[in-house]
């Protein structure tokens, strides 16, 4: 360790035992009303950026400097340095420069670890005050400590000296003696000197930072200011976890999306990742998916603006090897997940410095003497019987989820090796699990929707393409797209093409969540634009991603959209068409429900289902149509994969693609009497609907041949609010002694 000013920093250690702690926390309590005797003005280099963006790149630190500054004698000591041999080895060249140092140089330096225990052990032997570490740290800004120094150790598995968990920050303590000078997000070293006179020399990057730092001190401290160094600021050595209610008022300028984070993280690892920032209690909320399982997000709450805006800046920031994105988000959105209004779940919460574990695949008879004994004595649950918590459907019924609590990270450790161990005929999966995914998983299940959704119908309604359809190769498909993109980027994006698009033709496309899913369709004026388009914009980049672009059709935009796949080697069915005949022939013309009821079960292409149950008004619409598919196809897709922008509802019925120009809007409805008793002819059916508007020439009585059966009537009718009579006022009643079943096809 080397030295500025001709000082040397070294000496013997000290040891700290429970007196010289309890000392320390004496003298801290001081400090928060009179001040510190001693500051050490502290300042950190690192071997990528510096300045304004210290820390944003996770470069190692290569050096730190530091000067003692004597508050009640006003005297400052010598300036100290220290070079930090780093991991990488990848010193930028703008760092080379303005400290110029080489390889060699950081070859022959010692590890972080040691260099902060002798940094330590120099600031007590040069005060020569015995145990305790009686001084606090003074820094320029909050980088220094916030983000440079903790997540560092954090990630180097360091623990950290309880000096290094608090400090002053210099700026703010400026500010607070001069309001009258710039604002501080403008205010800096050579900033601050200017404004009280004092020479600026910055000719050794680091030290120069830190003399010029101490006499910035000794000039707040003396006349006219007479500034108090009081209330530093505080590093929080641990999460703690929490309850956050539902009526509680969250600032939306404190919260930030993690995404990317991987499955198994806890709310402690997020905690470690933005080590250095102070969350508020309980203000870590996984995200889960609609299965339960974790999606790789969660919300993380800060305890003011300034921490929220440090943790922005650590956007692809890195979790062992993968890197997580960090973006803004609001108050609502952490509500949504972390609150809870459960008396239950906060009564469990209640106990403080508890490790939560998740259950899964319980047996749905398992009772709370069942997971005790499941996890037995090796590693108790605290609180026993109240330790343990079921998660129910509003009537009752067991999920199979349940939540456990230990009162110490040791048990919790011991618990989670019974991962997958038998309970029952059943094996349990175990997870570490938080306090607000708790209450996300209460309130899914507990919460009933106001409008229920129902299922989808057994007769699909077919309605509109999403565009117009064409087979017309005059669009473009931009896939890749950073979620940040806006429209305004992809006219960017487009360059001179952006003349070439028709009006209203940029379509986003989001995912369920309504999120962005980096994808666009544009439309533009002719395919041999489109055509130019996907040649000269493919691969080119936006942000810091490239965009693949593809020349389609608005056919194949439908398709895609409805779960295809269209690139450079061509179109791929979704899901719901087998085979993929849409591109090689016309699509077959979709049987409407007159003619396909003239045929039996057994000649359409796919075995009929059970009787359909009877649809509701709201339901019946001049597009319906009935089409049935081979017993291969998937009915039932999910549509609400992607829509297309302006933002629409999706459907909730069975989508079943077609072209527009196969399905003509048929006016009125048809009523089905299905499996008629036996002898039953036409005569029966038209007393059975006399009086209502029926052409009798239109009836029609199917037969397919069942010994036990007449067939199936079938009774149009020409308006369709003529049906809905017929139905409500006929069903349930009897035709030749039997109950008879209507149905609207």
């Amino acid at each position: 360790m080397g030295s500025g000013d001709g000082a040397q920093a070294g000496g013997g250690g000290v040891e700290i035992g429970r007196g010289g702690r309890r000392w320390e926390w004496t003298y801290r309590c001081r400090i928060m009303s009179t001040g510190p005797e001693c500051l050490v003005a502290f300042f950190s280099v690192t071997a990528g950026d510096n300045g304004p963006k210290l820390g944003s790149d996770e470069s190692e630190g290569v050096l730190f400097a530091w000067q003692v500054v004597d508050v009640l004698n006003r005297k400052e000591g010598a300036v100290h340095k220290a070079l930090v041999k780093p991991e990488s080895w990848q010193v930028n060249d703008v760092c080379s420069e303005e400290i110029g140092l080489s390889d060699a140089d950081l070859a022959e330096a010692l590890s972080l670890e040691e260099v902060l225990q002798q940094v330590h052990l120099a600031i007590v032997n040069e005060l020569n005050l015995g145990p305790g570490s009686p001084f606090v740290l003074c820094t320029d800004g909050q980088l220094h400590i916030r983000q440079v120094l903790h997540p560092e150790a954090v990630k180097k598995s360091i623990t950290l000296l309880e000096c290094f968990h608090s400090f002053f920050d210099l700026r703010k303590e400026f500010k607070k003696s001069c309001p009258d000078a710039p604002d501080l997000k403008d205010v800096d070293i050579p900033t601050m000197a200017e404004y009280l006179k004092i020479e600026t020399n910055l000719e050794e990057f680091g030290v120069s930072h830190v003399r010029l730092m101490g006499q910035i001190i000794q000039a707040l401290l003396a006349e006219p200011y007479n500034h108090t160094f009081v209330d530093p600021e505080e590093v929080n050595t641990k999460f703690e976890s929490g309850t956050c209610n539902r009526m509680e008022v969250v600032d939306s300028n404190t919260v930030v999306k993690a995404r990317g984070l991987p499955w198994q993280s806890s709310d402690q690892d997020i905690a470690k990742f933005f080590k250095g920032l102070n969350i508020a209690k309980g203000g870590v909320a996984l995200c889960l998916n609609p299965q339960g399982r974790r999606n790789g997000e969660a919300l993380v709450r800060f305890i003011n603006v300034e921490h929220r805006d440090l943790a922005l800046s650590r956007h692809k920031h890195h979790m062992g090897t993968r890197y997580i994105e960090v973006y803004r988000a609001t108050g609502e959105e952490f509500l949504k997940i972390a609150g809870g209004t459960s008396n239950e779940v906060a009564q469990f919460l209640s106990r403080e410095n508890q490790v939560i574990v998740r259950m899964r695949g319980l047996p749905f008879t398992a009772a709370i003497d069942d997971v005790l004994l499941f996890f037995g004595s090796d590693c108790p649950v605290s609180g026993e019987r109240d330790g343990v918590l079921f998660v129910r459907h509003p009537d009752g019924r067991p999920t199979g989820d349940a939540f456990v609590l230990f009162s110490c990270e040791d048990h919790a450790v011991e618990a989670l090796k019974k991962h997958k161990e038998m309970l029952g005929k059943r094996y349990i999966e175990l997870f570490r699990s938080t306090a607000a995914e708790v209450q996300q998983v209460l309130n899914r299940y507990l919460s009933t929707p106001l409008i229920p959704t129902a299922p989808a119908p057994l007769l699909p309604l077919i309605p509109p393409p999403l565009l117009g359809a064409s087979s017309v190769r005059d669009c473009v498909r931009l896939r890749g797209l950073p979620y940040s993109a806006s429209i305004e980027n992809i006219l960017e994006f487009l360059g001179e093409f952006t003349a070439d698009i028709r009006p209203q033709g940029v379509h986003m496309v989001l995912n369920q969540q309504g999120r962005p899913s980096g994808d666009s369709f544009i439309q533009l004026k002719s395919p041999d634009r489109a055509f130019l388009t996907s040649q000269l914009c493919h691969k080119k980049c936006m942000k810091d991603r490239y965009v693949e672009v593809f020349q389609c059709s608005v056919d194949e935009m439908n398709l895609v959209l409805m779960g295809g796949s269209l690139n450079r080697n061509g179109l791929s069915p979704p899901p719901c068409l087998s085979p993929p005949t849409y591109n090689a022939a016309p699509a077959p013309m979709a049987m409407f429900p007159v003619d396909a009821a003239m045929y039996s079960p057994h000649m359409l292409i796919g075995p009929r289902g059970p009787h359909p149950q009877p649809l509701p008004p709201t339901a019946a619409s001049n597009h319906a149509t009935y089409f049935q598919p081979a017993s291969s196809a998937q009915l039932y897709m999910n549509y609400t994969t992607y829509y297309p922008n302006p933002v629409m509802p999706p459907m909730a019925v069975g989508y079943i693609p077609s072209p527009a120009q196969t399905i003509a809007a048929q006016p009125g409805a048809m009523m089905r009497m299905p499996a008629l008793p036996y002898n039953s002819g036409m005569k029966d059916i038209l007393n059975f609907v006399q009086g209502y508007q029926v052409p009798p020439e239109s009836m029609l009585l199917l037969s397919d041949f069942a010994p036990q059966s007449a067939g199936d009537g079938l009774i149009p009718f020409p308006p369709l609010q003529a049906s809905l009579p017929a139905i409500t006022d006929k069903a349930g009643t009897h035709l030749a002694h039997h109950d008879v079943d209507l149905y609207l096809v």
